[in-house]
């Protein structure tokens, strides 16, 4: 049977609808508390509050959320890992991340992309030589193309570090 006016299922919502706590934690697979004490610890993460206090979170609260989950669980950061990122990179990244849109740090490396290519690989590490020895240089040095790179590199590297934290420390 379906809802008056919609194709979905009764009780099921539309991907555009808010979200309760209790929802959002079944849907990343947390305890609610963990929801709460995220509020705390990321000011991104700002739910919308109702009468007596609870909360509804919007579609990109959820992503940011699933992005901040996959982030500490998935690829092994910290906490203030994670605020460096969102400082870093912003909140649109981390909520590309929850999306699986990244591409970065949510998805393993592909042998096709340009970082498997040894010159670029060569290139990428004059240019970031060149950013870790003169930290006040203009960004502009950078190609966006060579930014974007070198931003996927790195999260490639995260994605691996995170991968060899995992078989290292014990279960």
């Amino acid at each position: 049977m379906s809802a008056v006016g919609t194709s979905l299922p009764v009780g099921e919502k539309s991907p555009e609808a808010f979200r309760t706590i209790s929802e959002v934690a079944v849907d990343l697979d947390v305890p609610q508390h963990v929801l709460r004490f995220w509020e705390q610890r990321f000011a991104q993460v700002k739910p919308v509050k109702r009468a007596g206090g609870r909360r509804y979170y919007r579609p990109e609260d959820v992503d940011l959320l699933r992005g901040i989950r996959s982030l500490l669980y998935h690829d092994g950061l910290t906490i203030k890992g994670v605020q460096k990122i969102l400082r870093d990179r912003g909140l649109r990244f981390v909520a590309e991340v929850g999306r699986g849109d990244a591409g970065l740090l949510a998805k393993p490396p592909r042998a096709s992309d340009t970082e498997a290519d040894p010159d670029y690989a060569r290139a990428a590490m004059g240019k970031l030589g060149r950013a870790v020895a003169e930290p006040d240089a203009p960004p502009e040095f950078l190609a966006e193309d060579e930014r974007v790179r070198l931003e996927l590199l790195l999260a490639q590297l995260l994605v691996l570090k995170g991968r060899l934290r995992a078989t290292i420390s014990p279960a």
